[in-house]
């Protein structure tokens, strides 16, 4: 299976026309939250409807899975802490949302929102128990928030992760976790695009601006992972420890070359 990770595009137009086009190419997108972002000038109003007609043309094109970030928040819940209910919109359109699970070949992919207080974060918790009782070959978290033990949470000054989301690594081990949240730790020193905590993958593409964003390309027949950015290109083996630092790539893999890398949009 290929699959594509991109995070924090924070109502960039350009970034999201991008994703529409790419998007066909892989047989699952996942979108890390933040898609839309509060310090815009553009009505939050306006911000949802334009994004809403986005992700229905890229949920027309593969299996999108998208969960929400802490710029996504719209509404409170009924118990009143803050959700992301302009989601629960985008189901009918099979877009996979939070508090969702989907399984794609032998990969199970659990979507995890942005939890605004305990009752949500226990709803989180309650989730991950239930999918871990049904996990299976592969299995996949799409979380806003890296964790915070790991740099790829780094700020620079400090971890801007999520210390529960380490507890439930540590619980479950899931095989990789797709976050974001933290726009710089893949470009700055100590902090990372890719990690691994025991067992358990951890990648976070960062933000950039102009298009394409910074994305992360998995293979799971090649056992890889892809980083493409303004910064160059760097890639893991998925069956390997990881190597600190990540060293640049000298030309890209063949598997990507072979097949989306001839268009130099994705390079």
């Amino acid at each position: 299976m290929r699959f594509l990770h991109v995070a924090d595009l924070h109502y960039s137009l350009p970034q999201l026309d991008w994703l529409a086009d790419v998007s066909a190419r892989f047989e699952v997108v996942v979108l890390g939250g933040d898609v839309l972002d509060l310090g815009s000038r553009v009505d939050f109003g306006a911000q949802i409807t334009v994004a809403q007609k986005y992700v229905r043309r890229i949920s027309s094109r593969t299996k999108l899975i998208l969960c929400s970030g802490n710029h996504d928040l719209d509404s409170l819940g009924s118990e009143g802490e803050k959700v992301a209910a302009w989601l629960t919109d985008l189901r009918e359109d099979g877009v996979v949302v939070d508090g969702e699970s989907v399984k794609v070949g032998d990969t199970l992919f659990t979507v995890c929102p942005w939890w605004d207080g305990p009752l949500t974060q226990s709803a989180l918790a309650n989730q991950l128990a239930v999918d871990a009782l049904r996990r299976p070959a592969r299995w996949v978290w799409a979380n806003h928030s890296p964790p915070q033990s790991s740099p790829t949470s780094w700020t620079g000054m400090r971890s801007m992760g999520d210390p529960e989301l380490d507890s439930w690594i540590t619980t479950y081990s899931p095989d990789i976790v797709l976050s974001g949240h933290v726009h710089q730790s893949p470009f700055i020193r100590n902090g990372t695009w890719a990690d691994k905590i025991g067992n358990t993958w951890v990648f976070n593409p960062g933000h950039q601006y102009g298009a394409p964003p910074a994305h992360v390309v998995f293979d799971t027949d090649a056992g890889e992972a892809l980083w493409i950015s303004a910064m160059g290109a760097q890639t893991v083996k998925l069956d390997q420890e990881i190597e600190r630092p990540i060293p640049p790539l000298t030309a890209l893999p063949e598997w990507f070359m072979a097949s989306v890398g001839r268009d130099p949009s994705l390079a």
